[in-house]
């Protein structure tokens, strides 16, 4: 187990530190401190005051080690709150408390309504193996529709449906993935870059995915026009999206992990993207592993399902890691906050079939619509 630590002593203040337990004695003190893998001090009985100093610093690290050491943020309540779902993605919380979630599965691919209760469970519709959701203020479902045939959906409550679009001027949608409704009133797609057919062999997701030509993109859409415009291209496999409290734009990049910002000037969103945060301690798994849907909570932080990590990792305003949660179940694949300022999630699970309900330290950004 490694601790970051910054030396506060008068002669070393500043230093970054990784102090590793296996470099302590019985009694605390220490015997090297190190960064990374070499020692940068190798302490011996002639330097006491560094000793004393590092050792004070070290003690007072020891008293909250166990709460900090992997950010994990144990204790919080996780219930399945509705079962017996397939591939669950893209929870929407209704005016009414009750629910509508994308069912992935091939034995559903369906929009279903969950109730309020969560004991309840209908499908509106079939659309294929639908990936992302959105509700208008006038009650319209938007559907990112991922393959059949990859498009953007428009769908009533009582499951009338039609294609609204399939293509970027005249180039076909690849992956249409997640959904988020903007300032302007525009509604903003992530298309991953890679047919699902591409991804997915034999059901299983390809070893040498890394390898895949991808090129995900980021799309405005005016539902009123139709117009669509590109604002970023060349993601490895875009995935979610959500706006923040400073109204910028924020995507994340399913195979490094990686969230991107874009920033909200005079009225619309910049086609510059800015690094903002990563959901990895460390180096990026192998195995598939990486941020799926994601939504911002009123203070500010950024609350993302990461899929096979079993994890909603927490990002706070300077995208910096806070804390992760661990879910019941290692894909998480989206969340949504509950509504009327309970701090609680809704976070949809494939590897359990699962909606399932966290409570959290905090209340969700209202969404656009």
């Amino acid at each position: 187990m490694q601790l970051k630590a910054r030396c506060i002593g008068p002669n070393y203040d500043g230093i970054e530190l990784n102090l590793g337990l296996e470099n302590c004695v019985e009694d605390y003190k220490l015997k090297s401190v190190a960064i990374g893998p070499q020692p940068l001090y190798q302490i011996t009985e002639k330097e006491s005051d560094m000793k004393k100093e590092l050792i004070f610093l070290y003690s007072i690290i020891l008293l909250a080690a166990t709460a900090s050491f992997d950010r994990r943020a144990p204790g919080k309540a996780t219930s399945v709150f509705s079962g017996n779902l397939s591939e669950p993605e893209a929870p929407v919380i209704l005016p009414d408390g009750s629910l509508i979630v994308a069912e992935m599965g091939q034995d559903k691919q369906s929009i279903t309504h969950i109730s309020a209760d969560g004991k309840t469970q209908r499908i509106i519709a079939k659309t294929g193996r639908p990936n992302g959701l959105a509700v208008d203020k006038n009650g319209i479902i938007w559907v990112a529709e991922s393959e059949n045939p990859p498009s953007l959906i428009k769908l009533t409550k009582d499951g009338k449906k039609e294609i609204f679009l399939e293509d970027y001027k005249g180039t076909p949608f690849l992956f249409p993935n997640d959904l988020a409704f903007g300032p302007d009133g525009a509604l903003y797609m992530t298309d991953s870059g890679v047919r699902f057919s591409d991804l997915v062999q034999n059901g299983s997701i390809r070893s040498d995915y890394m390898d895949i030509k991808t090129d995900g993109r980021v799309f405005r859409i005016d539902l009123h026009t139709k117009n669509i415009e590109e604002i970023d291209s060349g993601l490895k496999f875009a995935n979610g999206i959500a706006f923040g409290p400073d109204n910028n734009l924020y995507v994340n990049e399913m195979f490094t992990g990686n969230i991107y910002r874009y920033r909200w000037i005079d009225g619309k969103i910049t086609p510059k993207r800015e690094f903002f945060g990563n959901v990895f301690d460390k180096e990026r798994p192998k195995a598939l592993n990486g941020p799926d849907g994601m939504k911002f909570c009123a203070n500010g932080q950024l609350f993302i399902a990461v899929y096979g990590a079993g994890t909603i990792t927490v990002l706070g305003r300077d995208g910096s890691i806070i804390r992760h949660i661990p879910t019941k179940g290692s894909m998480p694949t989206n969340i949504a906050f509950a509504a009327d300022a309970q701090k609680k999630i809704y976070v949809t699970e494939d590897e359990t079939g699962t909606l399932q309900t966290i409570d959290v330290d905090a209340s969700g950004l209202p969404l656009y619509k």
